[in-house]
């Protein structure tokens, strides 16, 4: 697939995941962690105007000056921008505008890269193709948190013929790790992300890693046995989060009518027992495995591991710090802002999940959030 063909396909996708939305669901952000789908579909056109066509396209012509203010995210390097919490305060521009914008962009792009271009302007190109699908993750995250919290709890559409949605079939069992040095990081051919540099060795020590991800089933006997009302198994932080949020299971779980139910995106549905459990945070995650006598696994030994089991379901936590690789450098300007910026007070997670866009995802890939957060398809795999 060369550069214009790969272009147009990742554009189309982001388009595809809003065509089920209503004009109204662009709109909306009920948290801060929560991005309104018009200000993401904007600002991954954004990021193509900015980081692409501004500096080297002769004679381009931006779309809109304020655009620069209204759709940067977090990139100091490219001047002010709307705080994150206002993004759901932008009626204006509308969402027909930044469709238009869109087209702008798009038009633009294909017309520059009809001419061959430089391997600087390429390596950018494939940076924003996989910084759009990220976003493209987030959008669907961000849409069914916007839908979960609808009081209709609306379905997004149906996902029934889903090829992803599969039960556990395969008896759980545990994957040895033998103690010694292992090769740790991004290796090959194809494009990472600067956070999966540079290879280096970890030493581990004997350890096993389950082949099966902690189902809805396991974690409702947690749950029944006292989980969230016993501080032994919650680290403190996590036990305060607990207390002070009235935390009392996964997010999007409601009880009604003597049943557990869980917000999808096909809509409020009883709890699916043999369904990964999904939507927990760091802090539930590492208090379910203590309740388990066990633990989670480190980044290093689910990466070592990973090639035994099936993974790509959910964004696995593991018991690691979001720290810099050894060799770690930051690149200059906007793109150096990507990652290294966020290498504090965030724990690392593993795999993908099952709205992790096609072919955006590998063993050594390294997402990260803070342990509190749970609105990601975040779920848990055990260790000992």
């Amino acid at each position: 697939m060369n550069l214009v063909e790969k272009y147009k396909s990742v554009r189309k996708y982001t388009e595809e995941i809003c065509k089920p939305l209503l004009t109204e669901d662009y709109v909306v952000q009920p948290i801060v962690d929560v991005s309104p789908p018009k200000w993401h579909i904007g600002h991954v056109t954004w990021f193509f105007e900015t980081i692409i066509l501004k500096p080297f396209m002769k004679d381009y012509v931006e779309f809109n000056s304020q655009f620069n203010y209204v759709f940067n995210s977090y990139y100091e390097t490219a001047g002010a921008r709307v705080i994150r919490t206002d993004r759901g305060n932008l009626s204006r521009p509308s969402v027909e505008e930044i469709y238009k914008y869109r087209k702008y962009v798009d038009d633009a792009m294909q017309k520059f890269l009809q001419n061959p271009v430089s391997k600087e302007v390429e390596d950018l190109l494939i940076i924003g193709f996989n910084h759009e699908q990220q976003h493209q993750e987030l959008l669907m995250t961000d849409i069914k948190y916007i839908l979960g919290n609808n009081p209709l709890f609306p379905a997004y559409q149906s996902l029934s013929n889903r090829s992803d949605k599969t039960e556990h079939k395969d008896k759980n069992h545990f994957v040895k790790i033998e103690k010694g040095l292992y090769e740790i990081g991004f290796d090959g051919e194809g494009f990472c992300f600067d956070n999966e540099l540079k290879r280096h060795s970890e030493y581990l020590v004997d350890c096993s890693i389950a082949t099966q991800l902690v189902s809805n089933k396991d974690f409702l006997e947690f749950m029944n046995d006292g989980g969230y009302k016993n501080f032994n198994y919650w680290h403190s932080d996590g036990w305060a989060w607990v207390k002070n949020s009235q935390i009392v299971a996964p997010l999007y779980w409601h009880y009604m009518d003597n049943n557990w139910y869980n917000y999808t995106l096909e809509g409020l549905q009883l709890i699916d027992l043999n369904e990964p459990v999904c939507h927990i945070c760091f802090y539930e995650a590492a208090a379910y495995a203590s309740w388990k006598g066990m633990r989670l696994p480190t980044e290093f030994e689910w990466e070592v591991a990973a090639k035994k089991f099936n993974w790509g379901r959910r964004w696995e936590w593991t018991d690691s710090a979001y720290l810099p690789y050894p060799g770690f450098s930051k690149a200059p300007g906007a793109i150096g802002e990507y990652n290294g910026k966020f290498m504090v007070n965030q724990m690392v997670l593993r795999g993908a999940s099952d709205v992790t866009s096609p072919g955006h995802s590998r063993i050594t890939y390294r997402n990260f959030f803070q342990p509190n957060l749970r609105w990601q398809y975040t779920g848990v795999r055990l260790a000992k």
